[in-house]
């Protein structure tokens, strides 16, 4: 089959590789039909180079039709429509009984002492290859699957896997007030996704970004924004705009490569230079993120509110203004989505009325094999890229 490797940083190919096949009575085969690349691949494209393999299939971010099951699949059958999580969890622990998908105790990588098996993320993660590719082995498929209808196109539902989970676990976290305000730092789809479902609740939202695409993208949604590039400082502008206060919540949807934090951006690239085994270490023990978006988001959030962090951190070494944030009594939620504890709450949004808009979310749909042109254009925030959809 055909399938995207990542071969270094920033060089993804694709290549043809075996094909997969059912390895535990718990696996299944699924033909992917549809494939995103994911704001957090570009993690992988850029920073945690040291934790990948030359040869690793990437994404995950997959639906498709199940081809073949394992004797141990439960109710999925041969001929099913489905959308895969990108965490693969078993459905039946402690931690999936409580919603806490992304913990599951069958999965969880101990060896890295990480949290549930992701598709396509790194040693960190399990190393498990990823969906973007023509098919893909899904480790326990009796749980790891949310079965959609067979009409419609698969825009409607592919975004179950990450994007719409990842955007309601933000504004669940973010504990908005009913009819409260929320600022949204980084229209990327992530943050994009976060603003439409705060809105669609009831919120006042300001979106923050410099792009001037995502901010247009935006607009047309209704959102306030705060353009970047045009202010001197964001919790002064975001401060105008409610009082003097700042808003109840702050979604933080950038993570680890946000703009700004000049040298902790050089302490990074320094880090990709070394040996992947030191590099590796030297990540895991005193990683330090460029915590611009963060930063501003202790700023941003009134007294007393509290931050939603989506965006992905990695940094095990990162400085903290524990004082302001004890001062201002910030709550702080945070962690990878816990994709199937939010499903059901999403799927009756996904009909023909589409309040969220999913049906034109992405801005391309492309080919399997343009997939490295799509990773260059989508770090470079190139061609008004800012979702994209792989069609193996």
């Amino acid at each position: 089959m055909r399938a995207v490797t990542w071969q270094g940083k920033r060089n993804v190919s694709v290549e043809t590789v075996p094909d997969p096949k059912i390895i535990e009575p718990t696996d299944a085969i699924i033909k992917v039909t549809s494939t995103n690349i994911c704001g957090s691949d570009l993690h992988l494209y850029e920073v945690l180079g040291p934790f990948m393999n030359a040869g690793d299939i990437l994404g995950h971010e997959p639906m498709g039709i199940v081809e073949e099951v394992g004797s141990d699949t439960g109710d999925l059958r041969v001929g099913d429509r489905v959308v895969i999580p990108f965490q693969i969890s078993c459905g039946a622990c402690g931690f999936c009984n409580d919603g806490l998908m992304t913990q599951c105790s069958t999965t969880r990588v101990t060896e890295q002492g990480m949290g549930a098996a992701l598709f396509g993320y790194s040693q960190l993660y399990g190393s498990v290859p990823g969906g973007q590719a023509e098919y893909l082995r899904v480790p326990q498929a009796q749980f790891t699957h949310i079965k959609v209808p067979l009409e419609n196109p698969d825009s409607r539902y592919v975004y179950l896997s990450d994007v719409l989970p990842t955007a309601w676990q933000a504004v669940e976290y973010a504990e908005i007030p009913s009819g409260g305000t929320v600022t949204v730092l980084g229209l990327g789809p992530i943050g994009d996704m976060a603003a439409r479902i705060a809105s669609h609740k009831g919120a006042r939202v300001i979106g923050v970004d410099r792009v001037p695409e995502r901010i247009r993208r935006a607009q047309g949604r209704g959102i306030e924004t705060v353009n970047l590039d045009e202010v001197d400082d964001v919790g002064e502008a975001i401060r105008d705009l409610t009082g003097g206060l700042g808003t109840d919540s702050v979604i933080d949807a950038v993570g680890m490569e946000a703009h700004g934090s000049p040298l902790n951006k050089a302490m990074q690239t320094v880090v990709g230079l070394l040996p992947d085994p030191i590099a590796r270490k030297a990540m895991s023990e005193a990683g330090v993120d460029r915590l611009g978006a963060l930063y501003s988001a202790i700023d941003i959030v009134k007294r007393g509110g509290t931050i939603s962090l989506s965006g992905v951190y990695g940094g095990m070494a990162d400085p903290l203004p524990m004082l302001t944030m004890f001062d201002k009594q910030i709550r702080l939620h945070m962690g990878q989505a816990n994709v199937k504890r939010w499903a059901d709450d999403i799927l009756p949004l996904l009909t023909d009325a589409d309040p969220l808009g999913v049906d034109t979310f992405a801005t391309h749909e492309l080919p399997l094999d343009q997939a490295p042109e799509a990773y260059d254009k989508f770090q470079r925030k190139a061609d008004g890229m800012v979702k994209v959809i792989l069609k193996p």
